[in-house]
């Protein structure tokens, strides 16, 4: 049995830069055009204890797996998943959970101040002071993992504008849609 071809973007960045804004948007974007399509939160996907691998990554592959299988008997024919890419070893898991993965990486970046504005949001406790440090702590890991394919800005501009951008330099819209 061949395994068919799996387009799987995969959104990359640092904490508080906005991947799961720009996923869940792009999943409006990617339902009006009517594009078969299924997207994961990985985070989501790994709240477990006891952990088994880097950040519990064992257990989202394996819900991965799981998840994937499920939409593709569903007629999804596309995959996004939103979580941050730091190791080569991250695209081999995504790889073993999606038979006929062809991975595109996009590596989302904001500013220091905006991500920090954004986490002390969302964040309380314990955990604002581990995603305050962890958000600077990425910007160099991922400077030189070097694992994205492209670099798109999510700041000052709209989240839809962000999410055509994405669609478009991913190769899953023509140019001409991401005017739309």
């Amino acid at each position: 049995m061949t395994t068919r071809p799996v387009p799987v973007l995969a959104l990359s960045g640092s904490v508080g830069v906005g991947k799961t804004s720009v996923l869940a948007e792009m999943h409006d974007v990617l339902i009006g055009l009517e594009m078969p399509h299924a997207c994961i939160e990985r985070d989501a996907l790994a709240y477990s204890w006891p952990t088994r691998g880097y950040y519990n990554q064992d257990v989202s592959l394996l819900n991965i797996a799981s998840v994937w299988s499920n939409f593709s008997a569903g007629g999804a024919e596309r995959l996004v998943i939103a979580g941050v890419i730091e190791r080569a070893a991250d695209l081999d898991g995504y790889r073993r959970a999606v038979p006929g993965a062809e991975i595109v990486v996009c590596r989302l970046v904001a500013p220091v101040a905006t991500r920090i504005a954004r986490l002390k949001g969302r964040e309380h406790g314990a955990g604002l002071a581990w995603h305050l440090d962890r958000t600077v702590e990425l910007d160099h890991i991922l400077d030189a993992a070097r694992l994205d394919d492209f670099v798109v800005g999510d700041d000052a501009r709209p989240l839809r504008d962000v999410a055509l951008e994405v669609l478009t330099r991913a190769g899953w819209l023509p140019p001409a849609a991401s005017r739309t």
